[in-house]
């Protein structure tokens, strides 16, 4: 079978420069669209029918990822009992070519006399869908790239772009962080490199953690932390409650095969490890991973902004996560 490759690389153009042509829609009802999906207090629920409706479900998906809550609802099941997810509160993103469509007209009805708020996303702003929306975000007339004319292509990438740039720019208005992206992307490669020194390390807020004073003896250390969970270091504090050191597993090692029984005795700083390697709580996964490797330790201290000690994170707690440093 031979393909028309030329066709191809045609259709590829016909949609990029349709793309092209969406910065127009960029005005004040574009600015108004967005301020009413900044502004919702409940849920933007997208809503379109066939192909329309798949890209629905990719710009609802990419709203609550970035900060808005959204959720898809198919204009057939809505009729069908599936409004009730409806609330006052939410505001509608309704998406048709033609707005014209019978599914989302009757759904359009339900939605009005909830006084609920529509967006359109149509090519016909005479439409009855367009008609009835508060906001219409009017794609205006486009050729499909198909043989045929008539297989949904240009106008439903055109829908999709115009989609994404409401919700990045509302993402965009919110300041929305890369730990909120990372907290909503927890699994795959992305999330993994997203995750935070807080949200991987073993110690979570409020719980006790393996801490000593300067001044303690090593016996007053053990003492103090033998019901702290797992760990392979102890953290030390001076009398203002800042890290100025470290002692781990190894540490008491070397101390025992140099002093034997007589070990207890020691003073904590003495023995500890000063001006020990630290990371703030903020910081990425991966940037503790790439101080494990540089400097080959496996515990490292978590502090905050007053250089105090607010968890620890171990090298197994990165390698969980799947990091690569």
């Amino acid at each position: 079978m031979k393909f028309d490759l030329e066709y191809a690389s045609q259709v590829i153009n016909a949609e990029a420069n349709a793309v092209a042509k969406m910065a127009g829609i960029v005005d004040g009802s574009f600015e108004a669209a967005a301020d009413l999906i900044y502004s919702c207090r409940g849920s933007v629920i997208v809503t379109g029918m066939g192909k329309a409706g798949i890209v629905g479900q990719k710009i609802s998906s990419t709203m609550a990822s970035t900060g808005t809550p959204s959720h898809f609802l198919h204009p057939a099941e809505a009729v069908h009992g599936d409004s009730g997810r409806l609330r006052k509160s939410d505001v509608v993103l309704a998406l048709s070519y033609g707005g014209e469509t019978d599914e989302i007209l009757r759904l359009i009805t339900i939605v009005k006399q909830l006084e609920i708020k529509i967006i359109a996303i149509t090519g016909n702003d005479k439409s009855r869908m367009a008609k009835y929306s508060d906001i219409v975000l009017c794609m205006g007339k486009l050729e499909e790239a198909c043989p045929l004319g008539v297989a949904p292509s240009v106008s439903t990438t055109c829908m999709l772009a115009v989609g994404d740039a409401l919700a990045l720019t509302v993402m965009k208005a919110r300041n929305f962080s890369v730990e909120e992206y990372a907290r909503f992307h927890p699994a795959g490669s992305l999330g993994a490199k997203l995750i935070t020194v807080e949200q991987s390390m073993m110690f979570q807020s409020g719980e006790k953690l393996p801490i000593a004073n300067a001044d303690d003896n090593v016996k007053q250390m053990l003492g103090k932390n033998i019901d702290v969970k797992r760990h392979g270091a102890v953290m030390v504090v001076d009398s203002n409650g800042k890290l100025t050191g470290i002692i781990t597993d190894a540490d008491l090692r070397r101390l025992i095969a140099k002093n034997g029984t007589n070990l207890f005795d020691c003073k904590v700083k003495d023995v500890m490890t000063v001006n020990c390697k630290r990371i703030k709580a903020s910081a990425l996964a991966a940037e503790a991973m790439a101080i494990f490797h540089k400097h080959r330790i496996d515990d490292l201290p978590v502090v905050d902004e007053d250089d105090k000690p607010v968890g620890m994170i171990d090298v197994q707690d990165v390698v969980s996560i799947k990091i690569v440093g």
